[in-house]
């Protein structure tokens, strides 16, 4: 897949839509009279006792997951409004456009394509024949090792992926990022632990019905060895908690070191199938692990190679082919391992294909093979206002200004880092809406008749995009997450960018109260610029740099309290026995709160000296709260649940919601919570960071 390694900390951990939001009528909030949907609330719940519910509890009560979808939210609900104007704009192009050299044609001849069930269903597994064909014809692990290269142009698997950074060391360059891979399901838990031995069995069930669809011999005798393979490589694979280390994750080495390094792979034929085949110098992420992968590698049959590979390409390629793939593919990513009973019907599916995903989670599907950046500029020109980028410019200077009184006055934090700190602070640049430079797809061929290969084409142009830059200077301008995504990231370039489809109620919206946009749009402004000092964002310094700037006194400081603050979430059990990771969740954890405090202070700052108004009986800070909450209302299927609190770090939604406010002294107040809630801690055990 083509996207930044180490760039991006995301604000949110799902971006699937549902059918729920409308546009709002000009001059009236979208949700309630003044922004918040009071009839959701649930206030027989005392906010001390679950703040989540008492904001959300009718809404979460009278609100079924859709059948087609593994969560519902309001904060989805964007994801759907979006996806219904993408997919007019689609229609309209595939009518009209589709085969002209315009990017609406280019457009219109993808979904065209996507669409055309009748054609795909024809040709079955023929459009991955060159492929599986490929598979078999390399008949030693370096011919394999060759394959695999071509993980971010095809459909191939890689035991190694290849991405693309800013150096972390040299800021003013492009680097190689070379992490482990190789594993079809979620995390490396699937595979070791007992409890989702469920699973791996139906993972196991999939892998034959992939390899017997692709028509592969013996294809059960072959899935229990690509298993068997992929559990080895489970095995030698570190934890996600500790891929979360910048500094753990940065070991820059020549071609001739990796080799020394990680013997038994054919390094050389890997990278020329990746177009680099010039490449000096790389940057290792998971250095310790790359020994064992490569021993792994050294040591399996060539025939299970090429089970295991035949099973990648029927498995990243079941998206585009005929219905039996696209039925397996969902009854195991979406059915088995996120809770979904329904699939999508087929626009919403070819809306995805065409515009990509959130790349922030690097999910091949999201990424790999779209005309995401098309899509991006066909969107923004017709539905993006200018006047919401003036807004969000003017809500970041206010939530920065408020960091700045933040750190200045900091009593755990001595001067040495704290000029550092704010030195940081000054040097983020924020970006809203969309990129300044349009991505040129002028050479990319189109065609309607031709969904794998349009898929491909894609793909090659995004690569070729990467891979000709890299001896290039860094582009400070650059964008890794497309403006229809329904997110924010703050990136390796210390930008924070805030793509157009975030800027929907209940984000943001430009008619309500303005409290209850600071409690949303504004703690995710702030939940980004805390990105910047978090447990791992701290390791960079003012210039972009991976760089110790702390002195140790101010770092013992900071790692006591993270530690505390991770208790707190270890503790939290969003499912009987299931508890979530307060080390992989940390950096997410520690934005939440410092975004819902800084929100705070900017609204406090933008009364300047005024008493807050009361609305419905309710004060200034008892709406910034609400506004949170509602952001974040919505819930998961028990699976979902499951593999979020797994292999991703956000912590689910309650406690995105219920761990930051029982930080904060001022909920307490707000709200009257008492010693004795459940939520109550005493003033000495809250956390204060930033």
């Amino acid at each position: 897949m083509v996207n930044r390694i180490l760039a991006a900390a995301c604000l949110c951990a799902l971006t699937i839509g549902v059918a729920y939001a409308a546009d709002s009528t000009a001059g009236k909030p979208q949700y309630g009279a003044w922004g918040f949907d009071q009839a959701g609330a649930d206030t027989k719940v005392k906010p001390g006792n679950d703040f989540f519910r008492y904001a959300n509890g009718t809404w979460l009560d009278r609100t079924p997951i859709p059948a087609d979808k593994p969560a519902v939210s309001l904060r989805l609900a964007m994801t759907d409004l979006t996806e219904q104007r993408l997919h007019d704009l689609m229609e309209a192009a595939a009518k009209g456009k589709a085969g002209e050299a315009t990017l609406d044609g280019k457009v219109g001849a993808f979904y065209q394509s996507f669409m055309d069930q009748a054609r795909i269903d024809a040709l079955g597994a023929k459009p991955i024949g060159p492929q599986l064909d490929a598979v078999k014809q390399a008949g030693s692990r370096d011919a394999q090792a060759g394959l695999m290269g071509r993980t971010n142009t095809d459909f191939e698997g890689s035991l190694f992926n290849i991405g693309f950074d800013v150096d972390l060391k040299d800021i003013n360059r492009y680097s190689i990022y070379v992490s482990q891979a190789g594993l079809g399901m979620p995390d490396r838990d699937y595979y070791l632990k007992a409890e989702f031995a469920k699973q791996k069995a139906a993972y196991q069930a999939y892998v034959t019905q992939l390899l017997t669809l692709a028509g592969w011999p013996q294809p059960e005798t072959a899935a229990k060895d690509v298993v068997a393979f992929e559990t080895a490589i489970a095995e030698a694979s570190i934890s996600k908690v500790a891929q979360r280390d910048p500094v753990a994750m940065y070991n820059p080495m020549s071609l001739d070191a990796l080799k020394k390094l990680a013997p038994g792979f054919a390094w050389e034929d890997f990278f020329q199938s990746a177009q680099l085949g010039q490449l000096k110098r790389v940057v290792v992420m998971e250095k310790t692990a790359f020994p064992k992968l490569a021993a792994l590698y050294a040591k399996t049959p060539v025939a299970t190679i090429q089970a295991w590979q035949a099973a990648r390409i029927a498995d990243n390629a079941a998206y585009y082919l005929s219905e039996p793939f696209q039925r397996a593919y969902f009854d195991m990513h979406d059915k088995t391992l996120a809770g979904q009973q329904q699939m999508e019907v087929r626009w919403k599916r070819g809306v995805h294909a065409v515009s990509g995903g959130d790349c922030g989670f690097g999910e091949r599907l999201a990424c790999f093979g779209n005309l995401g950046w098309a899509v991006g500029e066909l969107y923004t020109d017709r539905y993006f206002p200018a006047s919401s980028k003036t807004k969000i410019e003017e809500l970041v200077a206010n939530l920065k200004a408020a960091y700045r009184v933040r750190i200045e006055k900091l009593d755990w934090m001595g001067p040495e880092t704290r000029k550092e700190a704010l030195k940081k602070l000054d040097t983020y640049t924020i970006k809203v809406g969309y990129p300044d430079h349009p991505r040129d797809y002028a050479n990319v061929s189109m065609r309607s008749d031709d969904l794998t290969g349009n898929v491909l084409r894609a793909a090659q142009a995004d690569w070729s995009f990467y891979v000709n830059r890299l001896d290039k200077s860094v582009d400070r301008s650059d964008w890794s997450m497309t403006p229809q995504t329904n997110d924010a990231y703050n990136g390796s370039l210390r930008d924070i960018v805030f793509p157009a489809a975030i800027l929907q109620p209940p984000i943001f919206d430009p008619n309500a109260d303005p409290a209850i946009n600071y409690g949303a749009i504004g703690g995710v402004i702030g939940h980004e610029l805390t990105h910047g000092f978090d447990d791992q964002g701290r390791k960079i310094d003012a210039s972009g740099a991976l760089r110790d700037w702390w002195t140790p006194a101010d770092a013992k400081a900071f790692e006591a309290r993270a530690k505390k603050l991770g208790a707190q979430y270890d503790a939290f059990e969003p499912l009987p026995g299931v508890h979530i990771n307060g080390n992989l969740t940390m950096g997410e954890n520690i934005a939440d709160l410092g975004g819902l405090t800084l929100a705070l202070d900017a609204y406090h700052a933008s009364l300047h000296g005024q008493p807050a108004p009361v609305i419905d009986g309710l004060t200034g800070d008892q709406r910034v709260f609400l506004g949170w909450a509602q952001a974040w209302r919505g819930k998961l299927t028990d699976d979902a649940i499951r593999r979020q609190v797994t292999s991703d770090p956000h912590s689910p939604r309650t406690f995105r919601v219920n761990g930051p406010v029982r930080n904060i002294d001022a909920w307490y107040q707000a709200f009257d919570v008492k010693a004795g809630e459940k939520l109550y801690l005493d003033p000495k055990e809250r956390v204060r960071i930033w």
